[in-house]
């Protein structure tokens, strides 16, 4: 009989240390906080490197989910596989919506990346001559601003209901004539030799190694918010504030000194802090 008390106190000590155990376990797990975070391209490590610091204090660990292309993150973010997205911009992300009604949307800004002209064969775009060729993008969005910027370059005059995202047959005058050429986006810095000029992604210019000191003509148009790149997150957890308050955390991580000290120390200046004044999770 004694044997069997002795037993049975024996299994009540286990139970209560079990349970204490597994109350430390979740008192642990719900101490800290897992954001996934999708990208496209092993650039954005770096630029986020510093964000991941900083939260690590604040109890977040911020994962980085890589992506090799640019329509599985809005999917996976939409299907719950991941918390946040950091990769396109508001004209992207409008598209991607509308075709997929994706139940996501923007919660907070990171960069624009310029579309600067480069040549190999002038250095102003005062020397560029009638009959000169100018390469640019041939895709909607970055053709419709790469034209902005010639515009901005005095190089042509757009029609004054041109739009948001002009086309060649927006072009009401040519201040030079030249010849505007719609190439891939990725293709346009290895044809500067073929071409007088060319209208280059910052991403591609710094595949490349065009530095921005280089360029002939620097992109001004970085005032457009459609323009800039964005943070995603689900609806749903926007409106949920606990989740809310973890990404405006992320958000502001991100937005600091330190991650700008890499946009120019480690990237020459080709991202530039865009909408960093916005909180759009301010009412959340």
């Amino acid at each position: 009989m004694k044997l069997k008390r002795i037993f049975a106190l024996l299994l009540a000590f286990a139970a209560l240390a079990l349970s204490l155990t597994a109350c430390s376990s979740a008192k642990t797990e719900a101490g800290t906080s897992t954001v996934k975070l999708g990208v496209v391209g092993g650039i954005y490590e770096d630029l986020w490197k510093p964000a991941q610091e900083a939260l690590k204090a604040e109890g977040i660990d911020l994962q980085i989910v890589q992506f090799s292309d640019y329509v599985t993150p809005n999917n996976a973010l939409n299907s719950g596989d991941i918390d946040l997205n950091a990769f396109q911009h508001q004209i992207y992300l409008d598209n991607e919506i509308a075709q997929y009604n994706y139940e996501i949307e923007t919660v907070g800004y990171t960069f624009i990346i310029p579309l600067n002209l480069y040549s190999h064969k002038v250095s102003s775009v005062d020397e560029i001559q009638d009959g000169d060729t100018v390469a640019i993008p041939d895709d909607v969005t970055n053709g419709g601003r790469a034209l902005k910027v010639l515009a901005a370059s005095g190089l042509i005059s757009l029609k004054a209901d041109a739009g948001f995202n002009p086309t060649l047959d927006d072009i009401e005058t040519y201040n030079k004539q030249i010849t505007i050429k719609e190439l891939k986006a990725n293709t346009i810095p290895s044809v500067l030799d073929d071409v007088t000029a060319g209208i280059v992604n910052g991403n591609y210019a710094l595949d490349f190694g065009l530095k921005t000191d280089e360029a002939i003509y620097k992109d001004d148009v970085l005032d457009e918010a459609k323009y800039w790149n964005l943070i995603a997150a689900r609806t749903a957890d926007v409106n949920d504030p606990a989740k809310a308050a973890v990404y405006k955390k992320v958000i502001e991580a991100f937005q600091s000194d330190a991650t700008e000290k890499v946009f120019n120390e480690t990237f020459g200046g080709y991202f530039i802090k865009a909408g960093w004044d916005q909180d759009l999770l301010a009412d959340k």
